[in-house]
C-alpha cells in the first residue's frame, strides 16, 4: 500500500505538558489530514529529535472516538450514556444553570477548572478572563509545579538558569530526578552530545533503572524521598575534602559558619543510612562534581513530588553553588526557564475584569473540595457547578475515590470541554468537543529552553469541534459580558500579547516561528550576582521571600521549615500494615492521561503493572506476571507485577496513568495517592505514598 504524499510541510509546536515543546514539522496530506509528525531539524534544541507518541500524532488526531459534537447526559452519572444535541442548546443550557447557581450561591459557587492540556496559552489560559469577569472562585495550580519551583526561587531567586543546549558544552550532565528518555528526550539528545565530542560523564539520579540510567556512566538509585540527604552529605565531602570553591561561596553566596556547622553531621555514613547509597557512591559522586567545573545539573521535577520535594530541589541545587559550577560554560544548573519570559498576558487572562476577591481552590485538592470538606473550601459554600478544560481530574488528580465521589453528586452540575470521552467526561452533564492543536492558533513558551513559538492552525476541524478560546467567549457572550477581549479572536490576541510584551508584530514571529527569548549569558548564569537584593544564593532560604515573589500561599506553618538545605523527614511514613513506599512514575507512551487513547501508546506500555524487586516478591510468593492489589487507607488498585532487579527494597515503581478502566478493579493508580497539600506552598505528592501489596483474589 503506497503511503499517502504530503501536499506541504507546515511548522507547528507540540503542546503537550512537557518542558521541551518541540518545534515540529507536519505533513498536510490535504486540507483535514496529517501524515508524518517530526522533529524540527532547524530548532537548536528539538534538533530533528522528539517522542515516539508525538511521532505518531495522526493516531490521536485522527482517532475514530474523537469526541465531534456537544453532548448531554442522558442516564446516571459515569454510566456513559449521552445524546447529541446543538451548540446552541448546550451554551444556552450551561450559561442558564450557571445563572441561576450565581444567583442562588453566588459567583464562588462556580470553579472553573483547567491545567495543561494544551500548553497554549490562549487556548489554555483564556478561561481565566472568564473566571476574572464573573468572580468565580479561583485556582491554585499546585498540580506539576508547587513543589519543585518554590526550591529552585529558593536558592537563586529567580525560575531561569543555563541554556540547556549547554549541556553539549559540558564535561559532566547530572540529570536529577527526571526519566527524560521517558519524558524530556531532548535532554538525551544533548548529554549524549556531550559525551560524544567531549567525552562527559553522564549521572543520573533517580530511585530506579529508568531507561535514562541506562544510559548512564554513574547510575545512583536512592530510596524516595531522599535526595536531600544525598545532596548535603555531597556538600559534606565537598567542602572536607576542599573541592568547594571557596571564592565563589564567599563572593556570591550566604554561606557562613553556622551553615558549615550545619553540614558536618551530615556524613556520608549519615546519608547512606537514609538514601540506601554507599557511602562509595556519595564519595564518588561528590569527587566527580568536585573535581569536574563544567558539571551541568538537570534538575527535574519527579524528584519533587514528595511532600519534601521542594527542600529537596533546593538541596540539589545548592551543589552547583558549592561548586562553583555556575562561573563555566557548559557548567551550573537548570529546571525552567518559565520565570524569563516577560509576557504580558493582561488580554489573554483578564486581571483588569477581575470582580470582587474571590476565595483560591487548591486544584490538587479537587476531592476535598467536591466533597464539602471546610478547610479545603476555605470556610465558603459548596461548589455547585465546574467547567473543565485541559485536564481529566477524575483520572489524574490524587485521592481519586474521593475525586469520583464528589463527581458524582447529583447537586454538581460539570461542563466538560474535551477531545476524548476521558473519566472525566463520563461524569460530565454536558460534554463540548474540542479542537485540537493542529486546528486552531496559539503560542507557547518553552519551559525547557529560550524560545516562545507560534503554532497555527494548519488543517480543518473535524465535526462540530471547538477552541477553547471559541467557546470561553460565546459562554461570556452569552453570560451577559461584553468586553472586546470576548469578541477577539485568537490570533487577535496572541498578536496583543506580543505588542504588549514588546515582542516582534505576529506577522514577523509567523514568518520564523518564533521569539528567540535567550537571555545573554552571564546573565543566565547569575554571572553578577544572584536574583536576591543581596546578589547571594541562599543556601539558608527565605521562605516568605519565595512566597511574596511569586504570590503562593502557605500551607504550613513557616517555622516548621528546615532553616537549610537539609534532608526534611516528612515522607509519607510505612508501617507494619503499609511496608511499602510507591511511585506513580511517567510511562514513554503517555504524558499524564493523554495518549493513553492510541493505539501505539497502548501497544508499548501494555497492562498497568508494578515493578517489584525479587526479594520482595520472593517474600510475599509474588511471581512474574502475578495479578497483584496494592491498597492503603484510600483504596486499592489492581495491577499485573513485574519482578525487577534495579530499584530498592521496600519500593514500588507504577509506571503510567492507564485508562482506571483498564485495572481489573476499573481504579486507576490515582486512588493510592495523597492530596493533602505539600509543604510550604502546596502541591501533589505523586511519588509519595505507603501501601502494601498482595495476590490478587481472582474470581474462579
Amino acid at each position: 500500500m503506497n503511503k499517502p504524499v504530503a501536499l506541504r510541510t507546515a511548522r507547528s509546536v507540540c503542546p503537550h505538558d512537557c518542558p521541551s515543546a518541540c518545534a515540529l514539522d507536519v505533513d498536510i496530506i490535504d486540507a483535514s489530514t496529517i501524515g508524518r509528525v517530526r522533529g524540527a531539524k532547524d530548532d537548536p534544541y528539538t534538533a530533528g529529535v522528539i517522542c515516539e507518541k508525538v511521532a505518531r500524532y495522526a493516531e490521536r488526531i485522527h482517532h475514530p472516538e474523537r469526541l465531534t459534537h456537544p453532548l448531554r447526559r442522558s442516564g446516571p452519572k459515569g454510566s456513559g450514556l449521552f445524546i447529541r444535541i446543538s451548540w446552541d442548546e448546550a451554551l444556552d443550557e450551561i450559561a442558564q444553570r450557571f445563572r441561576e447557581i450565581e444567583a442562588e450561591h453566588g459567583p464562588e459557587a462556580i470553579w472553573p477548572y483547567f491545567y495543561a492540556g494544551t500548553m497554549g496559552h490562549v487556548q489554555r489560559d483564556g478561561i481565566e478572563r472568564l473566571r476574572a469577569a464573573k468572580g468565580y472562585s479561583r485556582q491554585y495550580d499546585t498540580i506539576c509545579t508547587g513543589t519543585s519551583w518554590p526550591g529552585y526561587i529558593a536558592g537563586t531567586g529567580m525560575l531561569g538558569g543555563v541554556n540547556p543546549e549547554q549541556m553539549a558544552e559540558s564535561d559532566c550532565v547530572v540529570i536529577w530526578g527526571t526519566n527524560a528518555v521517558h519524558t524530556q528526550v531532548n535532554v538525551m539528545t544533548h548529554a549524549m552530545r556531550a559525551r560524544k565530542d567531549r567525552g562527559a560523564k553522564v549521572v543520573v539520579v533517580d530511585i530506579y533503572q529508568t531507561a535514562t540510567m541506562a544510559q548512564a556512566d554513574m547510575g545512583l538509585i536512592l530510596r524516595p524521598g531522599t535526595d536531600g540527604a544525598l545532596a548535603t552529605a555531597v556538600m559534606h565531602v565537598l567542602l572536607r575534602d576542599n573541592l568547594a570553591d571557596r571564592a565563589f561561596v564567599a563572593k556570591y553566596t550566604d554561606f557562613d559558619g553556622d551553615f558549615q556547622a550545619h553540614l558536618a553531621s551530615k556524613t556520608p555514613e549519615w546519608a547512606a543510612q537514609i538514601t540506601g547509597l554507599t557511602v562509595e557512591e556519595i564519595t564518588a559522586f561528590a569527587h566527580l562534581v568536585g573535581t569536574t567545573p563544567r558539571s551541568y545539573f538537570r534538575l527535574g521535577y519527579g524528584f519533587t513530588r514528595q511532600r519534601n520535594g521542594a527542600t529537596a530541589m533546593h538541596a540539589a541545587l545548592c551543589i552547583s553553588a558549592m561548586t562553583g559550577a555556575w562561573q563555566h560554560r557548559g557548567g551550573g544548573a537548570f529546571h525552567s526557564n518559565s520565570g524569563t519570559w516577560r509576557l504580558d498576558k493582561s488580554a489573554i487572562t483578564g486581571p483588569g475584569l477581575q470582580k470582587g476577591d474571590p476565595r483560591w481552590l487548591d486544584m490538587s485538592e479537587i476531592g476535598a473540595v467536591l466533597t464539602g470538606d471546610s478547610r479545603a473550601l476555605k470556610g465558603g459554600g459548596p461548589v455547585k457547578a465546574l467547567l473543565i478544560q485541559n485536564t481529566n481530574p477524575a483520572s489524574v488528580a490524587p485521592d481519586q475515590n474521593l475525586t469520583r465521589q464528589g463527581f458524582e453528586r447529583e447537586d454538581l452540575f460539570t461542563v466538560v470541554h474535551e477531545q476524548f470521552m476521558t473519566e472525566t467526561a463520563e461524569l460530565a452533564d454536558i460534554v463540548l468537543p474540542a479542537t485540537m492543536f493542529l486546528e486552531h492558533n496559539d503560542y507557547y513558551t518553552r519551559g525547557g529552553h529560550t524560545r516562545v513559538l507560534y503554532g497555527p492552525a494548519v488543517v480543518e476541524r473535524p465535526g462540530e469541534t471547538r477552541s477553547n478560546h471559541e467557546v470561553i467567549n460565546a459562554l461570556a457572550l452569552r453570560l451577559g459580558l461584553d468586553d472586546p477581549s470576548f469578541r477577539a479572536g485568537d490570533r487577535d490576541l496572541i498578536a496583543e500579547t506580543f505588542r504588549r510584551s514588546n515582542y516582534p508584530a505576529l506577522e514577523e514571529v509567523e514568518k520564523i516561528g518564533f521569539v528567540d527569548r535567550e537571555r545573554p549569558d552571564a546573565v543566565a548564569r547569575f554571572a553578577d550576582g544572584f536574583s536576591w537584593p543581596d546578589k547571594r544564593f541562599r543556601f539558608k532560604p527565605n521562605w516568605q521571600d519565595v512566597a511574596d515573589k511569586k504570590g503562593y500561599l502557605w500551607t504550613c506553618d513557616p517555622s516548621d521549615m528546615p532553616r537549610f538545605a537539609d534532608h526534611w523527614a516528612i515522607t509519607e511514613e510505612t508501617d507494619d500494615e503499609h511496608p511499602f513506599r510507591l511511585a506513580t512514575s511517567p510511562a514513554r507512551g503517555f504524558l499524564n492521561s493523554s495518549f493513553n487513547e492510541t493505539p501505539g501508546s497502548q501497544k508499548r506500555e501494555g497492562v498497568p503493572s508494578v515493578f517489584i524487586h525479587p526479594e520482595d516478591a520472593a517474600r510475599l510468593q509474588i511471581e512474574d506476571g502475578s495479578a497483584v492489589t496494592l491498597g492503603n487507607r484510600r483504596g486499592s488498585v489492581e495491577l499485573t507485577a513485574h519482578v525487577r532487579t534495579g530499584l530498592p527494597t521496600g519500593v514500588l515503581i507504577a509506571e503510567g496513568l492507564h485508562k482506571n478502566k483498564s485495572h481489573r478493579n476499573g481504579k486507576g493508580i490515582n486512588a493510592l495517592t495523597n492530596s493533602t497539600p505539600a509543604p510550604p506552598f502546596g502541591g501533589a505528592a505523586f511519588h509519595d505514598a505507603a501501601v502494601w501489596i498482595r495476590k490478587a483474589e481472582l474470581p474462579a
